[in-house]
């Protein structure tokens, strides 16, 4: 029996539109904009410097449609240089880029093998004993077992099913082309490469049933490493199946305790620390993308939620502070909550008032309108012309309910403070 090693990758969603980047510029956001096209040259560039025999591809190359012939173009242009390496390519289509998704075509390199969508098809390898099964999707909806339609197993050959699938179900992802582990064993293959869950995970040994993950993180939901398995043959049998990461931007929600913070500046330097912790932990140059956000009961919960802006600027800043292809702050949330010992504070709380109730008192707001008004008036007018503090623009646009949600805290926070 042949020894051989093969990659196999999923979800690449090639020039996918990335979420939350817009208004923002600079090196690192151009970075993360061309990160999908990025990790795809590293993908290939690790194929061929593995020696592997061959790629598979499980479905969702594309994230549907191109907005023009860019996207195809760049493909064909890596599938081009596994060509003159000598690596095949075997492909199916997924949900995002079925058939029906793709109005837009390319030749592609003689070397890539597009396994047929009518029905499942089987590609031969012969010099190595390899038979690779597999589908791919007519239309974005594919909700029948279409694993229970593949051909038998080839004797004497090792056998890939390529598979894009949600199995039996897979939190935060659709159930497409449903079916189970049990199916999937009984058929007997070898080795089922699987796409559609955006998780590395080995569901079966022996057979081998693999996610390899998304190809690179698009958003915070796709966090931590990303890339794709080199898996390794020997004598018929699986004897490894080994992650690699090819993510140029790794997505990362950085925790900032803040029970130690008082004030705004204590939060500024917790920030700052954490966010050149989690930088430093890193074991390669990959940019961060990274939420940042803020827990704990604190004395400071009042001040971080009026200062939000403030905050996602000075955590920008400290990001931006580390060179420009480290750190990019995506967002900034604020988890905090007030201290335990606020309980003891009810007479406080009871003079400010209930906030939901004064929120909405027409008589309160109406004489804030007349005070607060007056006040706004005499502001220079740069002030008044797009204000970053959410106090000071809830004032200037009129909305004292919001004014009174912003600034009970505080005064809590502050009142709090004097009684200590």
């Amino acid at each position: 029996m042949h020894s051989f090693r093969f990659v196999h990758t999923a979800d690449i969603h090639l020039d996918s539109p990335l979420r939350g980047l817009a208004g923002h510029d600079g090196t690192a956001v151009e970075l993360i904009r061309g990160a999908t096209r990025e990790a795809l040259v590293a993908l290939v560039t690790r194929t061929i410097e593995e020696e592997s025999s061959f790629l598979l591809i499980a479905g969702d190359l594309y994230d549907g449609d191109w907005r023009d012939y860019q996207t195809g173009l760049f493909f064909v242009g890596q599938m081009g240089r596994l060509r003159e390496a000598g690596i095949p390519v075997f492909l199916i289509y997924g949900n995002h880029d079925a058939k029906s998704q793709i109005t837009r075509h390319l030749h592609l390199p003689k070397n890539v093998v597009q396994l047929p969508s009518r029905s499942a098809g089987t590609h031969l390898i012969e010099k190595l004993g390899v038979a690779i099964h597999g589908q791919s999707f007519r239309r974005p909806k594919v909700t029948e077992n279409v694993a229970l339609r593949y051909p038998e197993p080839r004797a004497g050959h090792f056998n890939i099913g390529l598979l894009h699938t949600s199995l039996s179900g897979a939190e935060g992802h659709e159930h497409y082309a449903p079916c189970t582990i049990d199916h999937l064993v009984a058929k007997g293959y070898d080795y089922w490469a699987l796409g559609h869950v955006h998780d590395p995970a080995i569901r079966h040994e022996f057979p081998h049933i693999v996610y390899p993950g998304v190809l690179q993180g698009r958003h915070i939901r796709e966090t931590g490493p990303k890339g794709a398995m080199l898996v390794t043959v020997r004598d018929g049998t699986v004897a490894g199946v080994k992650p690699f990461q090819v993510d140029v931007v790794r997505w990362r929600v950085v925790d900032v305790p803040a029970t130690d913070c008082h004030t705004i500046g204590d939060l500024e330097n917790a920030m700052r620390r954490c966010i050149e912790n989690e930088v430093s932990s890193q074991d390669d140059m990959r940019l961060l993308a990274c939420r940042v956000r803020i827990t704990g009961r604190s004395e400071a919960h009042g001040v971080a939620l009026a200062s939000q802006e403030h905050l996602l600027a000075e955590a920008r800043a400290a990001a931006e502070g580390l060179g420009e292809e480290r750190a990019w702050i995506e967002r900034l949330v604020v988890a905090t909550e007030p201290p335990t010992e606020a309980a003891s504070f009810g007479a406080l709380i009871e003079t400010l008032g209930d906030v939901s109730a004064a929120s909405v008192d027409e008589d309160l707001l109406a004489q804030l309108g007349d005070d607060i008004g007056t006040f706004v008036a005499k502001l220079d007018a740069d002030l008044r012309r797009g204000p970053e503090d959410p106090l000071l623009r809830a004032a200037v646009h009129g909305e004292y309910g919001r004014l009174i949600e912003l600034a009970s805290p505080i005064a809590l926070a502050e009142l709090r403070r004097g009684g200590d």
